[in-house]
C-alpha cells in the first residue's frame, strides 16, 4: 500500500438509505486513515462528476447504499472517468438492485426463490396472490418500503393503491416464507459463515437493522451443517451468477416445518456501520474491520 494513495469515500447520496450510508462511510474513512491512506469523504450529490474532479482521488471506496449509489449509476460514472472503485460493477449492481430481474437470474440457474409477481401501482383491485405475502419496492434496500400482508387479510393493502404507494415504478409481491432469517456474506472467492438474525420485534425491518438492540445476531447460526453448507454454496453461486465483485451478502428465509429455503436478494454494498452484519461475519473469521476495509480497497478496479 502506497501511503500517498488517495481514497475518496463516497457516502450519503440521495436515497432513503442516506443516513446509514453516512455512518458506513465515516466508519470506513476512519479505518482507512488509521491504515495510512490519504482520505477524502465525499457526500455524493447529483454533481458527483464535479466533486470528483475537485477531489481527484486515486480510488473510490463506494459506501453508498440504495438508489443512485448501489444500482449501477455511480459505477457507470466511475467507469467513464476511469477511477478504480470498490464492490460490484455496473451490470451486477443494476441486476442485484432490481429484485425481480435478479430473481429471474437465480431461477435460471436453479437457486431456490419464493414465488413472486410484479404489479403496477394503482392497478391492483384484488390480492395479487393469496395472503400471506410481502410487498416490496423493486429497487430499494434496507427493508425500505416493505410491508407484510398477513394471512386472512380481506382488503388490498393501502401500499398497493395509487394513493398509498410511496415509490416510483413497480412493486414486487412475493409469497411470505415463514421461519428464520439467515444471511451469508461472500468475500472474493469464498463464503463466510452463516448468521441467523433474530429481530426483537419479530421482523427484520429498518429499525431492527440499524437501532441498538433491534436484533440479535447468532454467529454461526444454530442450524444443521448440511443447511449451512447449502446456504454458503447458494450465496457464492448467486454472487457469481450476477457477476458481483468484492463483498456481497445474500439474505434467506428458512421454514423448518416445510424445509423451504428461499434466497431473497443479494446486497452488493452491505452496510459497514457498527451494527452491520458483514464486518461481524468477517471478524468471526479473524478479519478485523480495518483488514476488511483494506481488502476491499485493494480489490478496487475499473471494468468490474
Amino acid at each position: 500500500m502506497s501511503e500517498a494513495l488517495h481514497i475518496g469515500v463516497l457516502m450519503g447520496g440521495w436515497s432513503p438509505e442516506r443516513e446509514v450510508s453516512l455512518i458506513s462511510g465515516a466508519q470506513c474513512a476512519a479505518a482507512l486513515r488509521e491504515l495510512g491512506y490519504r482520505v477524502s469523504e465525499i457526500d455524493a450529490s447529483h454533481a458527483l462528476d464535479r466533486q470528483l474532479a475537485q477531489v481527484q482521488p486515486d480510488v473510490c471506496f463506494n459506501a453508498l447504499h440504495g438508489v443512485g449509489g448501489e444500482d449501477g449509476e455511480v459505477q457507470g460514472l466511475l467507469e467513464v472517468l476511469q477511477i478504480p472503485y470498490t464492490h460490484s460493477g455496473v451490470r451486477a449492481s443494476a441486476l442485484a438492485m432490481d429484485k425481480h430481474l435478479s430473481k429471474q437470474v437465480f431461477a435460471a440457474i436453479g437457486l431456490p426463490i419464493a414465488a413472486s409477481v410484479l404489479v403496477e401501482k394503482g392497478s391492483v383491485t384484488a390480492h395479487p396472490m393469496e395472503p400471506p405475502y410481502v410487498v416490496k419496492p423493486v429497487n430499494q434496500g434496507s427493508s425500505v418500503g416493505i410491508e407484510i400482508v398477513v394471512d386472512g387479510s380481506n382488503a388490498v393493502p393501502d401500499c398497493l393503491t395509487e394513493a398509498g404507494w410511496a415509490f416510483d415504478g413497480m412493486a414486487m409481491v412475493e409469497a411470505y416464507v415463514a421461519g428464520r432469517e439467515l444471511t451469508c456474506a461472500v468475500m472474493g472467492p469464498q463464503s463466510l459463515d452463516v448468521m441467523e438474525i433474530v429481530p426483537s420485534n419479530g421482523w427484520y425491518d429498518y429499525r431492527a437493522k440499524y437501532e441498538e438492540g433491534g436484533s440479535r445476531h447468532d454467529l454461526p447460526a444454530d442450524i444443521p451443517q448440511a443447511l449451512a453448507s447449502q446456504i454458503q454454496e447458494i450465496s457464492l453461486a448467486a454472487h457469481v451468477a450476477l457477476g458481483c465483485r468484492g463483498v456481497s451478502r445474500a439474505d434467506f428465509r428458512f421454514d423448518a416445518d416445510s424445509e423451504q429455503l428461499a434466497l431473497l436478494e443479494i446486497n452488493t454494498q452491505p452496510g459497514m456501520t457498527p451494527l452491520s452484519l458483514v464486518p461481524e461475519m468477517a471478524a468471526h473469521r479473524g478479519i478485523g474491520f480495518a483488514d476488511l476495509v483494506q481488502w476491499i480497497v485493494e480489490d478496487a478496479s475499473c471494468q468490474r
